[in-house]
């Protein structure tokens, strides 16, 4: 068999592509009678709920006690930081802002969705607390009950403060737990890559029966959600760090842009920051002027817990699918989804594709999990964009850092 053949076949994103295609077809044929293929959709997603609460509560920690290393580079490590956390942040809140703005998940029958993907729970919006209610109620009363429960907020506090701890303890007894974590962290990723080998089975009995309920419609509604990304990532592109490029830096955005074009294409074909690291690193230290001190630090910092396209998805995936339910969110679900997807990002270093913190959105907020196959034909052409999105968010907080660096 010819090698890229053979290398294509066995490729999952591929594999996962055909899968959705044959599950339009037989949804297609079939029409209400392809539900019977429902379960095996059903099967991927308990899977996956399996993992993400254990997943989150290692990594996070991890994270954390790594980032604890930052305080030795003074205030190079402050800034960077904060740039991130802060980028990530005013993501977040435009995936949110153009997800009510264009509403890609509005227009399917509630009852028919509900029908398709009967989720364990519907709980919406129904009381709104006050401020100090949703802050008190980020903190864990009790951690073991936190995780019991799947409280990814209080979870999120509790691996934040534990990793800062950790962090701060001498060398020699902080690094045993730091690889113990790591190891750990290893481990949930290959029962990640095992649960992921189903999920071309998982996409084709979910697609079959959502086509055969819905028709084409709710495709229609998944490339809405593509259109909407790319104008967010257009907005983040050309808006966001071209502002905070003129107003923190004395670099011309236009150069910045202009010899950025390298990476970004390595990112965009490869979409996994960390392969782009290396050409990140010569374009910002030869063709932009930081100094090699700042973007060895700050480079490979960002390529691990800078994901500022990602978390402008993870936002924009639970308003699409809180519309697809119709589950009406209020003030606690908006800040569950913001402090999750930026302060998540912070944990997701190591962890292979974006389903495991997208589930962590998903669950912090109250939306059900059991429409996220349908995005997943899709995911390589949203992976390659946020990719790129994430390291230009890299070089431009290289640029910033090193000006006032010096």
């Amino acid at each position: 068999m010819n090698v890229k053949l053979k290398k294509l076949l066995t490729n999952l994103g591929f594999q996962i592509l055909v899968a959705m295609l044959i599950g339009i077809g037989v949804g297609a044929a079939m029409g209400k009678d392809a539900s019977i293929f429902a379960p095996l959709g059903s099967i991927f997603i308990q899977l996956i709920k399996m993992l993400v609460i254990p997943l989150v509560t290692v990594s996070i920690i991890a994270g954390a006690s790594s980032l604890g290393a930052t305080k030795k580079a003074g205030k190079v490590g402050i800034s960077t930081v904060l740039y991130f956390l802060l980028t990530t942040a005013v993501a977040v809140s435009l995936g949110i802002f153009l997800g009510e703005v264009f509403q890609p998940g509005v227009g399917l029958d509630a009852e028919a969705v509900k029908n398709a993907f009967p989720p364990e729970d519907y709980t919406g919006a129904a009381a709104t607390p006050g401020f100090w209610d949703i802050m008190i109620g980020m903190i864990p009363a009790n951690p073991i009950e936190s995780l019991v429960s799947g409280n990814i907020l209080q979870i999120i506090f509790f691996g934040l403060f534990l990793g800062i701890a950790i962090s701060t303890l001498p060398e020699q007894k902080k690094t045993p737990i730091v690889n113990g974590l790591n190891y750990i962290t290893e481990a949930f990723i290959w029962m990640i890559k095992i649960v992921m080998y189903t999920a071309p089975i998982g996409v084709f009995g979910l697609i079959a029966n959502a086509t055969g309920t819905f028709g084409f419609d709710l495709l229609k509604m998944v490339f809405n959600l593509v259109w909407v990304n790319l104008i967010g990532v257009a907005l983040l592109l050309l808006v966001l760090y071209p502002l905070t490029l003129k107003l923190f830096s004395n670099l011309s955005v236009r150069k910045f842009f202009s010899k950025m074009t390298k990476p970004q294409i390595v990112a965009f074909s490869t979409a996994s920051s960390m392969a782009t690291l290396p050409v990140n690193m010569e374009v910002c230290e030869d063709e932009l002027g930081v100094s090699k001190q700042t973007s060895s630090f700050v480079l490979p910092l960002g390529a691990t817990i800078n994901m500022t396209g990602n978390a402008l998805y993870y936002a924009l995936v639970a308003i699409f699918f809180a519309q697809m339910f119709e589950i009406p969110l209020g003030a606690p679900q908006y800040i569950a989804i913001i402090l999750t997807a930026t302060v998540g990002s912070i944990g997701q270093a190591g962890v292979p594709g974006p389903t495991l913190l997208v589930v962590a959105v998903l669950v912090a907020a109250k939306i059900p999990l059991e429409g996220l196959p349908l995005l997943y034909a899709l995911d390589r052409i949203f992976d390659m964009v946020r990719t790129s999105v994430n390291i230009t968010g890299d070089a431009a907080c290289a640029v910033i850092v090193d000006r006032f660096n010096k």
